[in-house]
């Protein structure tokens, strides 16, 4: 037998971690008291705990405090005891903090590794390698931002307390990527860990007592449900971050509108692994292991659906399964494991019903030979074929070991079944045509896309998803920014306009008037309301002047399907979305006179008022023109063989619901930016005042804006906001209304999870910071990061 034949016969043996320190450590703490709040260690109310239990044996690891809603009480006013001192400390003395933690992490990480594999399951391979020096990277990466803070976010500030929920699939990691960018940004922190995973967290805030970190900064506190409601629902919190389900992301979306509070969702996911017929087929198959079958495929970015063009299919799922054959399922603490338990029994079983029912719907399903261990959630891999795009396999998350596997015949239709989901956190493009991938790259609905590669990530690049896979980002610029705020506006609040019903008496208007009554403006024509109702316009002095159409929820329907189908805009270059804009602003001056005799009319401002706003409208027109190629995405050069371009892209269908103050600047100063960055818009105006709008849509019919890029619908406000937060189509909305409308669309915008940014109930001053053009840029654009490797 030569030394190939040996190799190839060798078989692996045991080479297991040692636990004795992680068994002493749990050994010697007193888990009845592991609440970590304003410094010191404490039960929880009425002594309650809860049990821990080990995945790949069941056996019981601890039992734990668990939080009562007086406990997340506790919590919460520790941290705002500890909020104003810590804000106002310098960047280098939170910069020194951070820098501490991660040194202590540093020499503590071979404990994190193994209490981390006991306590989740995953192989110690990945905490050991990946999850503690990652997490270790976001502490030493933040403390560069708590000192630059002021130079590259002038004019912001901390959001104040923040809570924040992480999962069971990466404790430790998640905590970092919570916790690092909130102390930089001076924040105080009440974290709940998942209940099933508390262990790494109860280490790091013992970590923190010795980093120096100030009684009160973090507070870690232990629970299920009732302990994450407490935090969402709690008055003196500031600013919410959650990782975990979608399900739940839905719940604290509308539990937390109209509050006020910043709100971060990372989510779910349904990654498509993309492989063209130029691809190293055997390097994705590698990929693909690390994409789908990493920590047992509980991974919201996993590769869980594969999709292979035609000509390459065979030869790939042949590949594929003799790899699977391959992997070794057992002991997570063994250094050759691939694959160790889920996390709990009922996760087991829900990835078995789910098979099961993905086999009822016609899903084949294949695992390799084996058996998995006698004790413990172990489950073995499975590759599902015959996956038709409506399989329960290929749409919901199964959070498991299953990939579901699908072909493609070309570009057009890899991308059309990639972006066939209601997620939108990653995927994963192989080819080895640079020039195929970075085509495919921008067109997928993700906020993630690797590139020959999979689940790489780095603390300077964010990382957060589109659609149901929330909003907001962890790591980078972007994700920094989630933890600062702009100071509080101190606008009045708007109240909420009540229109006068009843048909137009004829003697109360100009005489012919009345046969000049405005249409909406949809698709690029002038169209009847649906409903064929029209309300009263009344001047400052209650006198009636006008009608204006009362939009409903199909002439919603149809401008948002015009604003869908008007899809050359976004694709085309930010130099002619320049030009257009330039057009509207010139055609705009050219009636300014008769713009501002109408606002004088309607409004009762000024003449020397009105004129200010009309010119204040072109200008800010004309601005958003000049920002339109100006406002570009960035390169990174994370750790590693790679460069992560961080594209920005518009958000897409864009809802603006604009208010009765300065009615014709209020709407333009949201309306510029969102169409400079390449969005598509449906409008509502004023609803006291839409004949400004109406005017203004007859200078955009002669200022070449393609038809369906601005879509008018007017009507009364808080109704049809309320159908534009719901409409499942419409990828964000913005809403400067009363404190209940407000309220109201962040409400009704759960069910797709767009991005809401409202008022609040306040009025905006448009010439003031609030009001300026650069923060509407900002909410305009999607920040879509896409990591490219180099090298052999």
């Amino acid at each position: 037998m030569n030394i190939l034949e040996r190799y190839h016969a060798m078989e692996y043996g045991p080479a297991p971690e040692a636990r004795n320190e992680a068994d002493a450590w749990l050994a010697g703490r007193d888990f009845n008291a592991s609440l970590f709040i304003g410094g010191s260690w404490r039960s929880a109310e009425g002594s309650r705990t809860f049990e821990v239990h080990e995945p790949s044996s069941g056996k019981l690891l601890a039992r734990v405090s668990d939080a009562s809603k007086s406990d997340i009480d506790a919590a919460v006013a520790a941290a705002r005891k500890a909020q104003a001192s810590w804000q106002a400390s310098s960047g280098y003395q939170r910069a020194r903090v951070l820098y501490a933690i991660g040194r202590a992490m540093q020499r503590h990480a071979r404990l994190f590794a193994v209490l981390e594999s006991i306590d989740n399951g995953k192989p110690i391979r990945e905490s050991r390698d990946i999850d503690v020096p990652l997490a270790v990277r976001h502490f030493m990466h933040h403390a560069g931002w708590a000192q630059a803070l002021e130079s590259e976010f002038p004019g912001r500030q901390a959001a104040g307390v923040a809570g924040q929920i992480i999962p069971w699939n990466f404790p430790l990691l998640m905590l970092a990527w919570k916790i690092a960018p909130a102390l930089a940004a001076g924040c105080t922190i009440v974290l709940k860990p998942a209940e099933f995973t508390p262990l790494t967290a109860i280490l790091f805030a013992e970590i923190c007592e010795k980093a120096g970190v100030p009684k009160g900064v973090v507070n870690i506190v232990h629970g299920g449900p009732e302990a994450g409601a407490a935090i969402v629902n709690h008055p003196g919190i500031d600013k919410i971050a959650f990782t975990g389900s979608s399900e739940v992301g839905k719940i604290i979306r509308q539990a937390t509108a109209g509050t006020g509070k910043k709100l971060s969702l990372e989510l779910g996911g349904k990654s498509a692994f993309i492989v063209f017929e130029d691809a190293d087929l055997d390097s994705a198959v590698e990929g693909l292991v690390d994409g789908i079958w990493f920590n047992q495929g509980q991974v919201c970015c996993a590769g869980s659906r594969l999709l292979i063009q035609e000509g390459i299919a065979e030869e790939f799922l042949a590949k594929v399964r003799a790899r699977m054959e391959k992997l070794r399922i057992g002991d997570p603490l063994d250094k050759n494991t691939d694959i160790g338990p889920l996390i709990d029994r009922t996760q087991l079983e829900r990835v078995s019903g789910l098979l099961a029912q993905g086999t009822s719907q016609g899903a084949q399903c294949w695992m390799p030979a084996g058996e998995v261990p006698a004790t413990g959630w172990y489950h073995l891999p499975v590759l599902a074929t015959n996956v038709a795009p409506a399989n329960i396999l290929a749409q919901e998350e199964v959070f498991g070991p299953v990939l579901a596997s699908m072909t493609f015949r070309n570009t057009e239709e890899a991308i059309e079944i990639a972006n066939n989901t209601r997620y939108g956190l990653a995927a994963s493009v192989w080819s080895e045509n640079v020039n195929l991938a970075l085509h495919v790259a921008p067109q997928l609905k993700a906020g993630v896309i690797w590139i020959n590669g999979t689940n790489m990530f780095d603390a300077a690049c964010g990382f957060g998803g589109y659609r149901e896979s929330g909003f907001g980002r962890e790591g980078g610029r972007e994700g920094m920014a989630e933890y600062l705020a702009w100071p509080k506006s101190r606008s009045q609040p708007i109240k909420p306009y009540d229109h006068p019903g009843g048909a137009l008496q004829r003697n109360e208007v100009e005489d012919g008037f009345i046969d000049r009554t405005p249409k909406m403006f949809i698709g690029g024509k002038q169209v009847r309301p649906d409903g064929n109702y029209s309300m009263a316009v009344l001047d400052k002095k209650g006198k009636q002047i006008g009608e204006a159409g009362v939009g409903n929820r199909k002439d919603i329907r149809d401008a948002v399907s015009a604003a869908r189908g008007a899809k050359a805009w976004a694709s085309a270059t930010a130099y002619n979305r320049a030009q257009v804009l330039y057009f509207l602003a010139e055609n705009l001056s050219i009636r300014a006179t008769e713009f501002a005799a109408r606002l004088v009319q309607l409004t009762g401002v000024s003449a020397k008022a009105a004129k200010a706003e009309v010119e204040a409208s072109i200008e800010r027109i004309f601005a958003a023109a000049g920002m339109a190629d100006k406002v570009e995405g960035t390169v990174h050069t994370p750790p590693a063989r790679a460069v992560t371009l961080a594209l920005h892209e518009p958000v897409g269908v864009l809802g603006i619901v604009a208010p009765d103050e300065q009615p014709l600047l209020g709407l333009i100063a949201m309306l510029a930016p969102a169409l400079a960055m390449g969005n598509t818009v449906v409008a509502v105006p004023s609803a006291r005042w839409p004949l400004l709008a109406t005017d203004l849509y007859q200078v955009m019919e002669t200022s070449d804006l393609p038809a369906g890029v601005v879509n008018i619908v007017t009507g009364k406000t808080s109704e049809l906001a309320a159908v534009l937060a719901k409409h499942g189509d419409v990828d964000g909305l913005w809403v400067v209304a009363d404190a209940q409308t407000c309220a109201a669309a962040e409400r009704e915008s759960a069910d797709n999870l767009k991005r809401v940014w409202s008022s609040n109930g306040a009025a905006i001053d448009w010439a003031a910071d609030e009001g300026s053009l650069n923060r509407f840029l900002q909410r305009a654009i999607e920040v879509k990061n896409v990591w490219v490797p180099y090298g052999d």
